[in-house]
């Protein structure tokens, strides 16, 4: 099982939900990076269980506890190893589930591979709870960007169906977004933000689930950034977002949108003003692979979660028998509103990787 991601910034995710304890260990950190601890917990706190009947009523404090790698809150350019506590876990929820292979879960494909030996409770190592090293970890690389003019936002850009407030890809609004940090729930629009919100809670009412989308853009990113093939600037921050659970789809820009546009519609012409720049940016910031100094605009698709309440055709692992399952256990009826700040992690983590490909004795 491998659970390490990197080049130059190098994480290794370790920890199951229902384990005593997750965390991550980051390798390739400067030494001398001054970190605020007030805004790693923040950003965790955007991320947390259990603070709405939005999300999974599952409490955890989320108290980053480091272990390494920092002294005085200053990176010492070892290791740096952050542990998260697993305190309310209720593992009984998973008997049932542990031969009765949930639909649209892991469990089957998991069983296969790992041979029945992959913890089940809570998902295990496969769970969104693993997501709270991705924000500790991505809250730092976003303080290390931020030295560098480089910024990252998101937003809910749809739930169920329900599309937020568009926003300027070539001139975002940036006091818009930033607001958004501070908000319980992440949508440009109050009014389309609320809609959504009562889209969760019916599909909850009803014991389902609902999936959505997040966009998020990166201001200040420099032209040069990334290489054509195998370590392009696209392919980089997709296979982290990939890695994020129930993740089904990553695109850039305009995305697939692009294939009904002529070429004439799709290219963004240049202008010059005391730099190069684009009317237009549907290619999302990146061009044959390299960022091109544009905001990069990325668009990432969540599932719905897959355990939910309704009864649902599987079978039994272990007799080979058909059966039926109705999911138990505490589970978000949308993963999206506490994603946006996981997705957010994701592309400043990347972001970082390919800026040390750049300037490796940055700090």
């Amino acid at each position: 099982m491998s659970s390490t991601w990197g080049k130059n910034i190098q994480l290794s995710i370790f920890g199951e939900s229902h384990g005593p304890e997750i965390g991550v260990i980051i390798s390739g950190l400067p030494a001398g990076l001054k970190l605020d601890m007030a805004e790693i917990r923040h950003h965790l706190s955007r991320r947390a269980p259990g603070q709405s009947a939005l999300s999974t009523p599952r409490k955890e404090a989320d108290e980053p506890i480091f272990k390494s790698g920092i002294l005085n809150d200053i990176t010492t350019g070892a290791p740096l190893c952050i542990c998260f506590k697993n305190t309310d876990t209720k593992s009984h929820h998973y008997n049932e589930m542990a031969s009765l292979m949930r639909p649209g879960h892991s469990d089957y494909p998991a069983q296969v591979k790992y041979n029945g030996h992959n913890d089940i409770r809570g998902g295990g190592h496969f769970s969104g709870r693993l997501t709270a090293p991705m924000v500790a970890a991505g809250s730092i690389c976003r303080q290390f960007l931020r030295q560098k003019g480089i910024e990252v936002y998101a937003h809910i850009s749809a739930i169920a169906g329900i599309n937020d407030a568009p926003t300027d890809w070539v001139q975002p609004d940036l006091a818009a977004l930033a607001v958004l940090r501070q908000k319980e729930f992440a949508a440009l629009s109050d009014t389309q933000g609320k809609k959504m919100k009562t889209a969760i809670l019916d599909a909850k009412q009803n014991l389902n689930s609902v999936g959505g989308t997040v966009e998020c853009i990166a201001v200040g990113v420099p032209a040069g950034l990334g290489s054509p093939m195998f370590r392009n600037a696209e392919s980089v921050v997709s296979s982290f977002l990939y890695a994020v659970p129930a993740v089904k789809g990553v695109s850039f820009g305009s995305g697939f949108d692009c294939t009904c546009m002529t070429g004439e519609e799709n290219n963004d012409t240049y202008y010059l003003d005391g730099g190069v720049k684009t009317h237009t940016n549907h290619c999302g910031g990146i061009l044959g692979g390299i960022t091109n100094g544009m905001p990069i605009v990325v668009h990432t698709a969540f599932k719905p979660t897959p355990t939910i309440g309704k009864e649902q055709r599987t079978f039994d692992i272990h007799t080979m028998q058909e059966g039926v399952l109705a999911g138990k256990g505490r589970h978000d009826p949308c993963i999206v509103p506490r994603a946006v700040v996981v997705v957010e992690s994701a592309l400043a983590i990347s972001l970082m990787d390919l800026w040390l490909d750049e300037y490796p004795e940055s700090i």
